[in-house]
């Protein structure tokens, strides 16, 4: 799969979560199936839901970083640790949906596992052939 189909694809993804996440901020979805139902307080949600957006849209920067497409970049090798990091943070994070009491948030670990297959066609070594 090409480099730059996968970073769309995630982007497009990552827009999904983060409107999801806006959703339970304004109330339209509930915050108890969010968050294996560990939210208990309006107060809670806001902090859970405001750190997940900001993570997503960070994630959603480096990415554009990655092909291009802002102005301001961090080097090549930092962009790729970070993703290195989210690579390893949604391989655990599908490992805890697999085992979660709901099945609306076992549904995120096929989200998660997707999420970490295309962090590793982003970073996988170029197959290049040599003469």
């Amino acid at each position: 799969m090409n480099i730059n189909y996968s970073i769309k694809l995630f982007l497009g993804l990552l827009f999904s979560i983060i409107l999801f996440h806006v959703c339970i901020v304004v109330k339209i979805i509930p915050y108890h199936i969010a968050w294996g139902g560990q939210i208990t307080t309006d107060n809670e949600m806001y902090v859970f839901e405001s750190i997940s957006i900001l993570i997503n849209v960070f994630l959603s920067w480096i990415l554009l970083m990655k092909i291009d497409l802002v102005k301001f970049k961090f080097s090549t090798k930092t962009i790729n640790v970070i993703l290195w990091f989210f690579f390893g943070l949604f391989i655990l994070n599908t490992v805890g949906n697999i085992f979660a009491k709901s099945n609306f948030e076992k549904f995120f670990a096929i989200l998660t596992a997707l999420f970490a297959i295309l962090i590793w066609n982003i970073l996988k070594p170029s197959k290049t052939t040599s003469n």
